[in-house]
């Protein structure tokens, strides 16, 4: 699992104090970067082949408030040929009450030529030994 630090902004909180549902997406987004560098040694930054998102599902559970330490953990669910599946969580990061959680499915995709592709065997092999390293924590 990785864990990102959110510095929460001003202009992600609306009129009624608490972050937006549209900007923790964002924080999810950093949680995906962290973890794209620190498990498969990308930078979300690629021109030729890389990463979409093809699906996601989120369930806001609490309010997160203005002035909460924030970050996110993220681990990996499942992985396929072509895809593998994210599992984010949106914590206090004091007192670890989850506030949001969110699942989004990643497919491997060359945009020169706009089609799927399947993952090289150097990313399924990091993907798996960190959802079992997740599995025995």
């Amino acid at each position: 699992m990785i864990e990102t630090q959110i510095q929460m902004r001003f202009a992600d909180i609306d009129v009624l104090g608490h972050v937006n549902n549209v900007n923790q997406q964002h924080y999810f987004d950093l949680g995906k970067c962290d973890f794209y560098k620190q498990v498969l040694g990308l930078t979300p930054y690629w021109k030729t082949a890389g990463l979409i998102i093809v699906a996601s599902q989120t369930n806001y559970l609490v309010q997160t408030r203005r002035d909460e330490p924030i970050s996110v953990r993220t681990r990996i669910i499942r992985v396929g040929n072509k895809s593998f599946t994210l599992h984010h969580q949106l914590i206090n990061s004091e007192t670890e009450q989850i506030k949001t959680e969110c699942t989004a499915v990643m497919v491997a995709y060359n945009f020169d030529e706009q089609h799927s592709f399947e993952m090289p065997d150097e990313w399924k092999a990091k993907l798996t030994a960190e959802m079992e390293k997740d599995a025995g924590r």
